[in-house]
């Protein structure tokens, strides 16, 4: 029996943090119903890349859902509702604050329908405070906690990051693990929640070690000065003889008394607490006189915690995640097949299956 498959689960979402953590719930066999306006739907539809039409974004996150079309703002779309949140174990939505209540759905409304149900709120900010109805994208949570100031280029300038950490880390995460607990809870009391989750504020768990230094010691971290963000030789990026790049973290001392004997590093470097920006420089000479395939023959079978940064084609190409079979399920657009998002759930959690594809808009809607 999957953990979740007697969950139905309300899914109000658009875009990425919500319909990411109600994957995950599906994925641990929950019944996730999106609810999208008529005509539109969710904007991640309407998003490129597409095939024929069918945006390859939401199809990866909203595979194996059902889908119907209701405009919220006319009360007979929401007399349709009524029996499905009579019987909703779960409701995310990610309006902005007040958006839900002002439709006549917001958690005190719906707890007078199912008292019990668990209501995830994923918006920016959280329901209060000065920030509570700015308007934000994953950019903007990072530069507004601290994070994006940490980590600097070259010119001093902040590194534009790759990946949406704000969306996915500090929204679809924290909502999947705070409904869990919070169905884990019901399960043992018969209380609902209100879960009222802001992304911004979910980074700073991340800065851990910045926050600690600030608080207890008052020491603010520098940035591109500190041990994680580019201040240590021991965890740096350096750059090859033929523009490859490896990425070196041999911080314990184990690690690094192997990785500079490996490397060849003057003696008068190998203490880099007495002057690490000069084995910085030290460590990036030695580097830079080979080439990529010198390096990774050298630090094979060794323990330095060095790797070559790869391509993501060339990472999906490691037999290692073959091995794992992390790419082992499959997503349907347009009649064409290929590997779906991994799943975090762990195989013995998950459901059956997590059908192909995602829903046509308001493909459910007589049978739901």
């Amino acid at each position: 029996m999957a953990p979740l498959e007697d969950i139905l689960v309300l899914d109000f979402s658009t875009l990425l943090p919500g319909p990411l953590a109600t994957l995950f719930l599906a994925e641990a066999g929950a019944k996730v119903i999106k609810i999208e306006r008529p005509g539109q739907g969710d904007e991640m539809r309407s998003y490129l890349p597409a095939l024929d039409g069918e945006g390859i974004n939401f199809a990866m996150l909203n595979r194996g859902k059902r889908s119907i079309a209701l405009d919220l703002k006319d009360p007979a779309s929401r007399r349709v509702l009524m029996p499905l949140l009579q019987r909703a174990d779960v409701v995310v939505e990610q309006f902005r604050p007040g958006v839900m209540a002002r439709l006549g759905l917001g958690y005190e409304d719906i707890r007078k329908i199912r008292p019990d149900v668990v209501y995830c709120s994923i918006s920016g900010w959280g329901s209060n405070g000065p920030k509570a109805h700015q308007a934000a994208h994953d950019l903007n949570f990072m530069a507004e906690t601290g994070v994006l100031g940490l980590s600097v280029g070259a010119d001093g300038a902040p590194i534009l990051p790759p990946i949406l950490a704000g969306d996915i880390a500090g929204g679809a995460y924290p909502a999947m693990i705070n409904i869990l607990l919070a169905l884990r809870r019901r399960d043992r009391s018969g209380e609902g929640a209100w879960l009222d989750l802001a992304m911004g504020e979910n980074l700073y768990p991340f800065l851990y070690w910045a926050l600690g230094n600030a608080h207890a010691l008052d020491l603010w971290p520098a940035p591109g000065a500190e041990t994680v963000t580019g201040g240590s030789p021991r965890y740096q990026i350096y750059r090859t003889r033929d523009g490859r790049h490896i990425a070196a973290a041999p911080l314990e001392d184990k690690f690094w008394a192997t990785f500079t004997a490996l490397i060849g590093l003057p003696e008068a470097f190998v203490d880099d607490g007495r002057d690490p920006a000069a084995s910085r420089v030290a460590v990036a000479a030695r580097i830079a006189m080979q080439d990529a395939a010198h390096w990774q023959g050298v630090f094979a079978g060794k323990d330095v915690c060095c790797s070559l940064v790869l391509s993501l084609q060339e990472a999906l190409a490691d037999p290692h995640w073959a091995a794992r079979g992390i790419f082992g399920q499959s997503i349907e657009i347009a009649g064409k097949s290929f590997p779906s998002l991994p799943s975090i759930i762990a195989p013995v959690l998950r459901g059956a299956g997590v059908a192909p594809r995602a829903p046509g808009l308001g493909a459910d809607g007589a049978r739901v």
